[in-house]
């Protein structure tokens, strides 16, 4: 069953560190790009093994980009942000759908690839020296071949992301040197991970929206993966697999998600109690709502509350409302409140 018990698991979501700027700038360790994975050398520099840079994009629209990875790189991105993209090489769709904070993409030496982005994103990108990381990959060689890894899409890939909050959260502080450390445990990482052995088709997307209306109905409830499969018309073990590679989520994951979303609109919207709030969205203690709105969004429901109103009070000052002021300036909270 999908109940408070099991939530336990829930994945993290990468948060910006409150050390960085509201603005981002450039960094010694990882400077931003101008244009999509094309990262500034600096002048009369020789080529590093490993260079990693910034791809931050709000766009309005849906803006498109290209790219070729060099012959003697391969190219991997890890979203620091949950976006949405379109991934294609030619006619063919790698990836279209929402990608959760964490997902790690590979692209293979010599290899074009387009992009569609449709909301605002943040990728770190590492370009790593194929000559020094993966010399010995071959077909049958034990590890992940050179094929393989290309356009290579880990949904929500644990390591990786903890590895990009670890150099993303020193800011300004993270140097070279650090960053190559990261870059090459990375790269260590990927060159020696071994790939299943059977691909996993995605969800079809009539079937996800089958599943999602369900949830968006039933989200207050107890739902079991029986519940889920039934709806989508598989048996457990297929849903839960192509329910993942379809949104990189787990069943109970996304209904926590569900519910922390469904908990946000409510801690805006209404000066309902947290405990109220806890039990109108489906989780039986206020504690566990806590714990598992922090574990999310990086803030407990007071402080996320608190930060919330006053992002739209500052938002109205421009309009001189002085209720919105005083508004702002009332929502302070104590040391101990959680």
């Amino acid at each position: 069953m999908l109940n408070d018990m099991q939530a336990a698991g829930a994945g993290l979501t990468y948060q910006l560190s409150r050390r960085e700027p509201d603005s981002p700038r450039e960094t010694r360790a990882f400077p931003l790009e101008r244009r999509w994975r094309q990262p500034r050398q600096r002048v009369g520099s020789a080529p590093e093994d490993i260079t990693i840079s910034r791809w931050i994009c709000a766009p309005t629209g849906i803006r498109q980009e290209e790219a070729t990875t060099p012959s003697d790189r391969y190219f991997f991105a890890i979203a620091l942000k949950t976006t949405r993209v379109k991934l294609t090489r030619g006619r063919h769709a790698i990836f279209d759908g929402v990608m959760p904070a964490g997902t790690l993409y590979i692209g293979a030496p010599s290899q074009q690839l387009s992009a569609q982005f449709y909301a605002p994103c943040d990728f770190l990108h590492f370009h790593v020296s194929a000559g020094s990381y993966f010399p010995t990959l071959r077909p049958g060689a034990g590890y992940a071949s050179a094929e393989a890894l290309n356009d290579l899409v880990l949904l929500r890939d644990p390591f990786a992301e903890q590895l990009a909050k670890a150099l993303t959260e020193r800011g300004h502080s993270a140097d070279r040197e650090f960053a190559r450390c990261i870059g090459q445990t990375l790269a260590l990482h990927l060159a020696r991970r071994e790939l299943p052995h059977a691909k996993v088709n995605a969800l079809p997307k009539w079937r996800l929206r089958r599943v999602e209306e369900y949830v968006g109905t039933h989200f207050d409830h107890c739902i079991s993966l029986s519940e889920l499969a039934k709806v989508a018309g598989l048996s457990r073990m297929h849903f839960a697999a192509q329910f993942r590679v379809a949104t990189g989520y787990r069943p109970r994951e996304y209904l926590l998600y569900q519910r922390i979303e469904r908990a946000k609109s409510l801690l805006s919207n209404s000066e309902m109690a947290l405990a109220e709030v806890a039990l109108t969205v489906g989780f039986c203690t206020q504690a566990h709502f806590s714990t598992v709105f922090k574990r999310i969004t990086g803030d407990t429901p007071a402080r996320w509350r608190c930060a919330s109103r006053n992002a739209l009070a500052s938002s109205r000052l421009s309009g001189g409302d002085p209720a919105s002021t005083r508004k702002a300036v009332s929502c302070v909270l104590p040391a101990d409140f959680s």
